[in-house]
């Protein structure tokens, strides 16, 4: 995305998150959200390049996990209900088919684009707990991001801050007991 406005990389993720959790709620457009990042870079934006900056954006996002897919499917699979709770603008969403073929199905799906709100927030929380018919400390969340972890705990879902399958494997054996297959073969004596 950076090569398409020809700025360095450092220089476009700074406004490129600067207003993305209000993209991510549909708190405005994708047409001024790419604007503001181009007007930000001093930057004039064509409509080819808008275009051109929303595929790039969308397939960034699109990258499959492999192990955490067939997990999700097995939860499923054993009868856990599951969910998908995720921030994402409006032009993911509407072509999540396309971009995202392999995403399993969940009991439940809770968009930021869809209820107005992103994680952190609480409301997208609590939307999504309610979309699953599931009480908070029933649930286990898991999410790359500190912030996301913290939120979840703050209404009262286990939450688990994921930064590799075999380290979300070594949390889920020592805190929970799921009906389900482990997600992966790990060796958790290393783990910190």
């Amino acid at each position: 995305m950076a090569g398409v406005l020809a700025v360095p990389v450092v220089r476009f993720e700074e406004f490129y998150w600067k207003d993305r959790l209000l993209f991510d709620r549909a708190g405005i457009t994708p047409e001024a959200y790419w604007s503001d990042v181009a007007e930000a870079l001093a930057l004039r934006l064509s409509d080819a390049a808008r275009e051109q900056l929303i595929e790039l954006d969308n397939l960034s996002w699109a990258e499959q996990d492999p192990v955490m897919v067939n997990w999700a499917t097995a939860l499923r699979g054993a009868g856990v209900r599951t969910a998908v709770l995720s921030n994402m603008p409006i032009t993911l969403r509407s072509g999540l088919p396309r971009f995202c073929p392999w995403l399993p199905e969940f009991d439940h799906s809770c968009y930021s684009c869809d209820v107005g709100q992103a994680k952190p927030a609480p409301g997208i929380y609590l939307r999504c707990l309610e979309g699953l018919g599931a009480a908070p400390e029933a649930t286990l969340f898991l999410d790359d991001r500190e912030e996301n972890v913290e939120a979840a705990r703050g209404v009262g879902i286990h939450a688990i801050h994921f930064s590799s399958p075999e380290q979300a494997q070594c949390e889920i054996n020592r805190h929970y007991d799921l009906p389900v297959p482990i997600l992966l073969q790990t060796d958790c004596g290393q783990t910190p």
